[in-house]
């Protein structure tokens, strides 16, 4: 029993250190969506042949996240997108996998913000945050899947949601940025199903 002791002390030492973190972490879980974006529409429709995504989004800014893009630093965004089949079995097939990527910087000497549509190299100038905000908000006709690709006899799922890119801050952000509830700025996922 004496030679137990250490083992059995080292376990509760063990025990009590995972508790600690784990209770350290708990309350970021309730400030995760105090600043994060959020989807506030979005559908799919059939034009022709297609379905095209539209959505609006609110993108939230904490006081961090603001302080870092005035000061020239440059946020991203994706607005990942999903088309999956329903499947009794196992996990729903994903058709569709895709995101739009957004990178907006704020330029000091000539006072605008900058806003460039990382998929296709558009860039576009602003002289004020919300009309920054506006191009990014709103996605229209966006292609997703043709038609032909949809098994009529199945049923589909979409997904949406706004990531930000805490990979993408300059190295010496990084580490904060997965700590402080500040940077937490992702919307959860919006589900609905497909109609055909």
């Amino acid at each position: 029993m004496i030679n137990k002791i250490p083992i059995l002390l080292k376990n509760f030492c063990l025990s009590a250190c995972l508790c600690g973190v784990l209770t350290c972490l708990l309350p970021f879980s309730g400030y995760a969506n105090e600043f994060a974006a959020e989807v506030r529409q979005a559908e799919i429709t059939l034009q022709g042949g297609s379905y095209m995504l539209s959505a609006d989004i609110f993108y939230q800014f904490s006081e961090k996240a603001m302080e870092a893009l005035q000061n020239g630093v440059p946020l991203f965004w994706d607005l990942q997108v999903k088309v999956q089949q329903q499947r009794n079995v196992l996990w729903n097939k994903t058709l569709v996998d895709t995101a739009i990527r957004y990178r907006i910087q704020y330029h000091a000497l000539l006072n605008m913000y900058r806003v460039r549509n990382e998929g296709n190299g558009e860039v576009y100038n602003f002289s004020t945050l919300s009309a920054a905000l506006d191009l990014m908000s709103a996605v229209r006709d966006f292609r997703l899947i043709e038609k032909a690709e949809l098994a009529p006899e199945k049923q589909y799922l979409c997904a949406v949601k706004v990531n930000f890119d805490r990979d993408a801050l300059p190295l010496p952000l990084r580490p904060i940025a997965y700590i402080d509830p500040q940077w937490y700025l992702s919307s959860d996922w919006t589900l609905w199903p497909l109609k055909k």
